[in-house]
This record gives structure tokens, sequence and C-alpha cells, in this order.
């Protein structure tokens, strides 16, 4: 019998049924994205409310555009736009509509205030079907790497940017005497002294800015560390007031206010910063979330442009949501750990609230995998004595058979998310420039994370 094949005959007319929502099945995500959109209150979206000008796309649509296509893995304005012509499911999602980049790039950038209303609306919906828990819940948090839409090729170092300036000087005064002299050799075909001049003069200006950022930022560094310094140079102090000795170690330098030769100006995104990834270094941001570890739905989100975590502890937990109301533990890496920030957490801050969650963070950098000392069952150590460090009791906290099955959950929570939104959605750069913009379309990766995750645990929205 000879081999049969399946008729693919191109030549007849393809009929397609005639109303959209055939083309899409049942339980697709986008119709889960449609209904939760049509459960928020968009009322925050800022539309042109004179009435003038062409029909404005309704933001309910642009939102769930958005969304959709970020939960999916297409960032870029433009290829959004493509989608709504080439893609079945987006087509559907805007009514046969056609929003050009430009409308979708400025409703992205200019509704910051819509996004943070609509993360906050899902996390409320979440709990309204139980899927979220509230009240005492325990927080995996850490911090992630995303490049920024500019290239580490275009920054500039403070001592490099100095050694520019004095060679661009030089030439500048080479070009201006050159103009000078009757019998000068003359440039290359299409060089003027004039343009030459102009161009070397502009690139002083924009060194001349970025060594002035710089400058500043060092000074607002200092700043921040005199505190610090301060409070080492008293206790190194009333030390040697009280042993009558001079302190061991070297005494506490006062910071410098004036720029490293290292500190970083990108001329394409300032804000950013060169930091160090696993592709190396890059020109990046740091974002930060928070999980509750039962859920895994993102309910703390910020992003920073410091690439150390040791101060983002405190801030990040600062954008919790209230739906969440309290929260009972926090689980960190070493790389959140210093004793003042898990002193400024735990205090609590109002009479109702007079303690705050318990934090569980790992003191130094642990190796992989466990000792055959770590597998044997043993009782948990005794705890530190009087006038024990911090980091003794946190070590203690830690080493309890409690701490540790807590702490364990922390990297099988908070992890696999950024490795949703990195590989799953496919989201490793921002596309928009600046801390605020960064922070808008983070907040919208994390609300397109949260209905994603939401779709696949099944959550009946009918419900909410």
């Amino acid at each position: 019998m000879p081999a049969r094949f399946v008729s693919g005959d191109h030549d007849t007319p393809l009929l397609l049924p005639p109303d959209l929502r055939d083309w899409v099945p049942a339980n697709h995500l986008v119709h889960f994205i449609m209904d939760a959109v049509g459960l928020l209150d968009v009322s925050a979206a800022r539309v042109n409310q004179r009435g003038t000008g062409s029909a404005q796309y309704p933001p309910g649509m642009m939102l769930g555009l958005l969304i959709y296509c970020y939960a999916t893995g297409t960032f870029s304005s433009r290829r959004i736009e493509r989608l709504t012509y080439e893609h079945v499911a987006v087509r559907f999602l805007c009514a046969d509509q056609h929003p050009d980049h430009d409308s979708i790039c400025h409703f992205r950038r200019e509704n910051g205030a819509l996004l943070e209303s609509s993360f906050g609306q899902v996390l409320e919906c979440a709990a309204r079907l139980k899927v979220l828990r509230v009240g005492e819940v325990t927080l995996a948090l850490d911090g992630t790497k995303i490049l920024a839409n500019a290239s580490r090729h275009s920054a500039v170092s403070h001592g490099h940017a100095s050694a520019q300036m004095v060679l661009l000087e030089e030439q500048v005064q080479a070009l201006l005497a050159k103009a000078e002299a009757a019998d000068s050799t003359p440039l290359e075909d299409g060089l003027t002294i004039p343009e030459e001049v102009a161009r070397r003069r502009e690139r002083l200006e924009q060194l001349r800015t970025a060594t002035a950022v710089m400058e500043a930022r060092a000074k607002a560094r200092a700043q921040e560390e005199q505190a610090a310094f301060e409070a080492k140079a008293a206790a190194r102090a009333e030390q040697e007031k009280t042993t009558g000795k001079k302190a061991r170690g070297r005494a506490p330098k006062p910071p410098e206010a004036a720029p490293n030769a290292k500190d970083q100006f990108n001329f394409t995104d300032p804000e950013s910063r060169i930091m160090a990834t696993k592709d190396g270094f890059q020109q990046s941001y740091n974002a930060q979330a928070a999980v509750e570890i039962e859920s895994r739905l993102i309910v703390c989100q910020t992003v920073t442009a410091a690439a150390n975590d040791k101060e983002q502890l405190v801030p990040t937990l600062a954008t919790l949501s209230p739906v969440v109301e309290s929260v009972a533990a926090v689980l960190v890496d070493s790389g959140f750990y210093s004793a003042a920030a898990v002193a400024a957490v735990e205090q609590g801050g109002s009479a109702e609230a007079p303690a705050g969650p318990t934090v569980y963070a790992a003191t130094q950098r642990e190796a992989h995998g466990r000792t055959v000392a770590q597998l044997e069952k043993h009782d948990d150590p005794p705890p530190p004595g009087p006038g024990a460090s911090a980091q003794a009791h946190m070590q203690h906290r830690l080493a309890t058979k409690a701490g540790r099955t807590l702490y364990r959950q922390r990297k099988q929570t908070i992890e696999p998310v950024f490795g949703i939104i990195k590989a799953a959605m496919g989201f490793r750069r921002f596309s928009l420039r600046g801390l605020v913009q960064v922070g808008t379309e983070w907040t919208l990766v994390a609300l397109a994370y949260n209905l994603k995750r939401l779709f696949h645990l099944g959550a009946p929205l009918a419900a909410a």
C-alpha cells in the first residue's frame, strides 16, 4: 500500500469562521486576561477628557493588549502593533482594531498610575478567590538585574571623561591655531576646521554634563554614608574610652565627596548603571520583587539603580500591597543582610504594629549542596549568650530546625518567579528609559506575571 498524506491544497479558498471568537479556543489565556481587565477599575487611565482630536482607543483594551503581549513575550511597541494584524488572539482582543506603535508606547509610558492601581486590584481579586493568603504571610524577597535600554559602550567613567576633556581642549586650541596660520597643511577632503572645532566643543559639553552628574552623585553618596561613618567613629571612641586601649583594626575613613575614577555615566540612559550579571558587566537596573510563598504571586515590586541589594530590604517591603494586611516572616539571601536593615524591618512602625515581621537571612554565601554533617539529624544549637552580636542571633535563627525548614522555601519560590519572567516570558531588557519609566514597566511585568499565574492556577474569575 502506498504512503498516505494529509491533503494540503493552497489553491482552494480557505474559509475561516466569520466570528473572531471562534478562532480562539475557549480556554485561551486571552479570554482570561480580557475577563480580568473587565473587572478592573480603569478610571486612573490618562485620557483626553476634552473630546477633541481623533477618537481614543479604550483604556481597557489598551491595558489588556499590553498585559497579554508582556505575558506572552512581546515587548516592543512596533511588534505589538504588528501582532494586531498577524496574531489571531491579539486581533480578537483588539476587536479588529489596530493601535499604532506610537499610541501603544504613549499609553505604556503615561499610565504608571493605572498600572499601579491594576496591580493592586489583581491582588484584591486573588484574595477574594482565596488564592492569595492575607494576614501573617511569609514573603520571599530577591532582586535580579534587568538590562537597561542602553549599551555599556555608550558609558564613560569619570577618569576617562576628565582625560578626554583635557585632550579635546588641546585639539580645539590646535585647530584654532591652525586656522590662524596662513601656510598650514590642509585637512583631508570633506573636513573643515570650523566643523571639527564645533564637533569637539559639542563633545566637551557632553563630557562636562556627565562629570557634573557624577560629582553630584558622589556628593549625595558621601552625605548618605556620613551617618554610618559617625556611628562607627563614635563606637570606636567609646570602646577606647571604656578599655583605655587603642581599638584594634583600622579607624573608619570619612566618606569622600569626590567621585571615583571608575564612576560611570551613560549618555543613552543616564540613570542606569553598569552592574555585574551572569553575562559580565552590563548596563542594567536592579529589579526587586517579593512573593507570597504559597501562591507565588508578586506582592512587592520596585526598581533601583543600586547594583547592591544591601540597602534594598526596607525600600522593597515599603511597596507591599495593603491587600496582604500583615507579614509574619521575610526570607532573603545574604546579599540583603545587614544588622541595621533587619532591625528596621523587625521593629515595626506603629503602636498597632509594635513588632514587624521576623527576617530570616543568610549572613554569608553558602556552597551549593549539603555536607554529610548537615544531613545528619541533630538538636537545635543553644541560643547565643548575652551580648552576642545581631549576626550571631541571625545565624542561630537559621540553624534551628524551624528556621532551616522555613528558609529552604526562599529559593524554591522567588527564584522560579524570576526564571519565568526572564525565560518563559522572555523579559530581559527594559524598553523604557529612566528610573521612573523603568519602574512603570516593571509594574507592568509583575502585573502580567500575576495574571498569567492566576490563569495557570485555574482561578475562577466569575467568582470574584
